[in-house]
């Protein structure tokens, strides 16, 4: 089936906020990590209004999601996360691509991202490069690889 693209609207949110977990578990985390992280992958109306969200859906049902923060250069990408059945299959690099080329189009000429370590692989084949490492959001003491993609 195809994957398209579009808006979400409030009524996804709580779809895309639980595709985000159960993406974030392909990493093999325990329930009580993904607890921890709950409140930072979880999508709000504010969201919608203070970033910039596209969702992938096939026959109706979310399969993929990115979210980019414009406010600021460089803009900064919050979210990508992808259904774990469609890991593999092209599916983020589309949801990256549209992240960066809405950064470029609003006049970022970079994009900051704080990666799940083991989503590193992933951001270097889309070409951006490790630039340090910023503190967790969700686990305390916990550092993520932070990597800068130049637009």
């Amino acid at each position: 089936m195809p994957v398209t693209l579009r808006t979400p609207m409030p009524a996804d949110l709580a779809a895309l906020s639980a595709l985000c977990l159960r993406s974030k578990g392909h990493w093999g985390y325990d329930a009580a990590f993904l607890a921890a992280c709950r409140d930072e992958l979880t999508l709000t109306p504010d969201d919608l209004a203070t970033t910039a969200l596209i969702m992938a859906e096939t026959a109706g049902t979310p399969v993929g999601l990115a979210q980019v923060d414009l406010r600021a250069d460089p803009a900064e990408l919050l979210k990508l996360f992808v259904d774990p059945p469609r890991i593999g299959t092209g599916l983020g690099r589309r949801l990256f691509d549209w992240s960066a080329q809405t950064a470029r189009a609003r006049g970022a000429r970079a994009l900051r991202i704080e990666a799940d370590p083991g989503a590193l692989p992933f951001y270097r084949a889309m070409g951006a490069r490790c630039v340090g490492d910023a503190p967790s959001g969700s686990i305390r003491g916990r550092r993520l690889p932070l990597l800068m993609l130049t637009l």
